[in-house]
């Protein structure tokens, strides 16, 4: 009987099955696949948590910008409303200046004409006293002047009453 390298190969394989089998390679292998498929079921479950979480946090920050532009928005717009008003009342201030400045300058020229007529009028009286006394002095003597000044002391008295 001749044996046929087959039959040996045969034999060898069964041995080799065999003996898997017996130290429970087929468990350990199958108990590998599985602890990676359920490593690898929990990395794609902690990638969608974290997808989602990405995604939360993306729609949130986009919400916050959203409410800085807002908040920008309104901040640009009263800084241009208080600019508006702040140039608007410097504007009147300054309206308001110029009229007081105008006022003051010309109540001082009233003044000034005021006074200047004032000097002018006593510079007048005091000429006219001046000729009147110079006059009076060279044509009037004695007696007319005695009755002149009486006459100019009654009138003096009775216009200061």
């Amino acid at each position: 009987m001749q044996l046929d390298a087959s039959f040996y190969a045969l034999v060898g394989m069964l041995i080799f099955f065999g003996g898997l089998i017996y130290l429970k390679v087929p468990g350990l292998v199958g108990k590998a696949l599985d602890d990676r498929a359920e490593k690898i079921s929990s990395e794609l479950s902690e990638a969608r948590r974290l997808r989602e979480e990405a995604q939360q946090l993306l729609a949130e920050y986009q919400r916050k910008r959203k409410e800085a532009e807002k908040e920008a928005e309104s901040i640009v717009a009263a800084a241009e409303h208080e600019a508006k008003a702040l140039a608007e009342d410097a504007k009147q201030k300054t309206e308001d200046y110029v009229v007081r400045r105008t006022a003051l300058a010309e109540q001082k020229i009233a003044q000034a004409e005021t006074q200047a007529l004032l000097d002018v009028k006593s510079s007048a009286v005091d000429i006219a006293i001046a000729a009147t006394e110079s006059i009076l002095t060279a044509k009037l003597t004695g007696k007319t002047a005695d009755d002149y000044f009486d006459k100019s002391i009654s009138e003096v008295k009775a216009r200061l009453n």
